[in-house]
């Protein structure tokens, strides 16, 4: 009876659960995506050193302060109250009109995982060794020129564990906007679960499927980090002359 029930629900509702799938894979993306650029432009504004001039140096204190400020709502308030607050806040200063809700529940993700992302990225600046800014700063370059082309790269490389994290994170968060109407697999399920009357078999098929999504992703993106992290061994040519002067490295020695 109860495989039987679990094959009719996919069979007659695959579309809905489908359906939900994809809005959740498409709102978790792009907001992680989005939040990792909001990250990477507020570590670069945040790491900008003070200039001299007072005006400067009072604007970059006051954006330094503005963005700790949306950093410590965003981490410390849950991403259920925030929907809540931005979409009908939204409704509120416009007469009732409410934003497009797939537009609205990328916005949310986006600016909360932002506010993660900013910690994770400023953190990644600071492990970065202070020569590397000293060297691209003696080489003429800016600020900006030194993040973009020396540092930015790096630190991709070593926050792209907490990226995918977030991404994982993110995925199952996605549920928490069924509360304003967002279309995803959550939401989906409760359509479904009210038609059939199967809520325990209905909600453990969301079970499985949200953890399908969250495996794959893990391992597609720990796939990406061992490219990222190069051949085990590699060889330093201190000439280009003569072979005998290279020297063999195997990682751990």
């Amino acid at each position: 009876m109860f495989f039987e029930t679990v094959g009719n629900i996919i069979s007659k509702y695959w579309s809905y659960l489908l359906s939900g799938l994809g809005y959740t894979m498409l709102i978790a993306l792009t907001g992680t995506v989005i939040g990792l650029l909001i990250g990477l432009l507020t570590g670069i504004v945040r790491t900008i050193p003070l200039s001299k001039n007072k005006v400067i140096y009072y604007i970059q204190k006051t954006v330094n302060v503005i963005i700790a400020i949306y950093v410590e709502v965003f981490r410390g308030t849950p991403m259920m109250v925030q929907a809540m607050v931005i979409y009908w806040g939204y409704a509120f200063m416009n007469n009732g009109t409410t934003l497009p809700l797939i537009p609205a529940g990328i916005f949310i993700v986006s600016i909360n995982t932002g506010a993660y992302m900013a910690e994770i990225v400023r953190g990644g600046i600071i492990s970065i060794d202070k020569g590397q800014f000293e060297g691209a700063y003696s080489v003429g370059m800016t600020h900006w020129q030194a993040m973009i082309h020396v540092i930015i790269p790096q630190v991709l490389r070593n926050i792209l564990p907490s990226i995918s994290n977030e991404f994982v994170i993110n995925i199952k968060d996605t549920s928490v906007l069924n509360v304003i109407g967002v279309m995803e697999l959550y939401y989906m399920a409760g359509k479904v679960q009210s038609m059939t009357w199967a809520i325990f078999e209905t909600y453990l098929i969301i079970c499985v499927m949200y953890f399908v999504m969250t495996y794959t992703v893990t391992r597609l993106l720990r796939l990406c980090e061992k490219k990222l992290a190069g051949k085990d061994s590699y060889t330093i040519c201190g000439s280009q002359s003569d072979p005998a002067a290279e020297i063999h490295i195997k990682e751990g020695e």
